[in-house]
């Protein structure tokens, strides 16, 4: 990376100084880290959740080098003799960089990939749709929220074999450590409340209040003094102390579908970069003062989010636009968009992933897992939204799986994304899936069939159009959402 004259003087002066740049030390490490520069021996990885892939990225060229295949797409993986992952979804890696560690919510599991060849080393199943999983800063234990159960999983590192359980409120969503390895927080998706956790003897030793029940995910600071935690529900960040008392230091309001945060160190400072998946955008906020700095425009539903070892970069998983983004953190300005498979969840960046060789080992082609249908809906009676619903449809063969980003509804009220037989929601209507918003009136909506082959049928008689209704699917009511043209 090349730093402008202004910075470089900073450089200098800070070194003079007998301290480190201020810029210096990535999440998860401590501040006082060394920057790692960008180079072909680091990988950026996403964790797909429809074509149950991993996705490799070389970071230099903003390139895909291929996927690891970690399961078959529907109905392939419908079958009781399959043996493959389902709905892969969250990520972790090891402090020596060379594991990581991939949770699939559907098969209950996590698997060990070697990043150097690119190949699984061992599988651990657990309890009920793991979520998330990361090491112990000391590289000794993996953390798994099992979070359709109510704990979290710990894994020796070295046999990858299930050593005990932390018992925490239902549906553990996330957890992430301290950087000195003293403290693991773990916030929850079912309850309203986050539970800091020793390490070193596994006790509770304090509760953080939620501002509502659905935490996906969490994030610490490298300096050891925050914790910044997404509320995807009310679309809301919130931030506490990362030492005793742990009180909450600040709630901010984000906007629909906040999925995820992350911290980046530089020479402008500490921020903490949000991914809105409702608005399609990164919000930016300073640490110190919590003014948001800057908002991004990106492709649809950024999810995933992680900073390079420099910080100098921050890529987003974009959900339903089956891509990944780079983003300039001097700049706050796209520098890349990546093609990768399917609904990208987790991402990690990893740096010296590969330590020598290509790195190119056992990965393959995107394929089937690059094939995807974007549509949008608009509100009844205006022009194209600034944020519409997106609505992605993932080719798995004959049939998709849908999903819809829905926004801009009424909070807490019953829904049904249908197939209308009129471009303006005119006609019969023929359900496909039912739905609650949540309080800030936007919700995540899948159903699956051969879609794609009527919303785009060439025979007029035989098109629909997907649009969204009031009501359950027993008692319809108005059209309020319709298909953009």
């Amino acid at each position: 990376m090349k730093y402008p004259y202004f910075q470089l003087a900073l450089l200098s002066a800070t070194l003079l100084a007998g301290s480190p740049p201020s810029w210096a030390g990535q999440v998860p490490g401590k501040a006082s880290t060394s920057d790692t520069p960008v180079s072909h021996q680091d990988r950026v990885y996403a964790a797909e959740q429809f074509s149950n892939t991993v996705s490799v990225i070389d970071p230099v060229d903003n390139k895909l080098l291929g996927v690891i295949n970690l399961g078959d797409p529907q109905p392939g993986n419908l079958s009781p003799l399959y043996k493959g992952e389902v709905l892969v979804h969250g990520m972790g890696f090891s402090p020596d960089h060379r594991t990581l560690a991939i949770v699939s919510i559907g098969t209950n599991s996590v698997s060990f990939i070697d990043t150097a060849t690119n190949t699984v080393k061992h599988k651990t199943y657990l309890g009920r749709a793991p979520h998330e999983a990361f090491y112990t800063p000391d590289g000794k234990e993996i953390w798994v929220t099992v979070r359709g159960e109510d704990y979290v999983a710990v894994i020796d590192a070295l046999t990858f074999d299930e050593k005990t359980r932390i018992k925490v409120p239902a549906g553990p969503g996330m957890q992430i450590f301290s950087p000195d390895g003293k403290y693991g927080y773990i916030c929850s998706s079912f309850n309203p409340e986050t539970v800091v956790v020793s390490v070193a003897d596994h006790k509770i030793v304090d509760h953080v209040e939620q501002a509502s029940p659905f935490c996906p995910n969490i994030a610490a600071s490298p300096d050891g003094k925050q914790v910044w935690f997404t509320l995807k529900d009310v679309g809301k960040v919130q931030v506490f102390e990362a030492k005793p008392p742990f009180s909450i230091i600040k709630t901010i309001e984000t906007g629909p579908i906040t999925n995820h945060v992350n911290i980046v160190q530089n020479a402008n400072g500490t921020f903490a970069y949000v991914t809105v998946g409702g608005l399609n955008q990164i919000k930016v906020f300073r640490t110190d003062s919590f003014e948001q700095v800057a908002t991004i425009p990106v492709g649809n539903l950024p999810h995933g989010i992680w900073p390079s070892g420099d910080g100098s970069r921050i890529y987003v998983g974009l959900e339903n636009a089956d891509a990944l983004t780079a983003i300039d953190t001097l700049t706050n300005k796209v520098v890349a968009t990546i093609p990768v498979g399917q609904a990208p969840q987790a991402i990690a960046y990893v740096p010296g992933a590969v330590p020598e060789g290509s790195g190119m080992d056992n990965l393959k082609p995107l394929g089937l897992a690059g094939q995807a249908t974007y549509l949008k809906l608009k509100a009844v009676g205006k022009a194209e939204d600034q944020a519409p619903t997106t609505i992605t449809l993932f080719n798995q063969g004959l049939t998709q799986v849908l999903q819809a980003a829905v926004t801009g509804l009424n909070a807490k009220q019953p829904y049904t994304l249908a197939l209308a037989e009129k471009a303006d929601g005119s006609g019969n209507l023929e359900a496909l899936a039912s739905f609650m918003t949540n309080p800030a009136g936007s919700a995540i909506v899948n159903t699956i069939g051969p879609i794609r082959q009527i919303v785009q049928n060439d025979v007029p008689a035989q098109r629909r159009y997907l649009v969204v209704v009031t009501g359950k699917p027993d008692q319809l009511g108005a059209v309020v959402q319709v298909q953009a043209q």
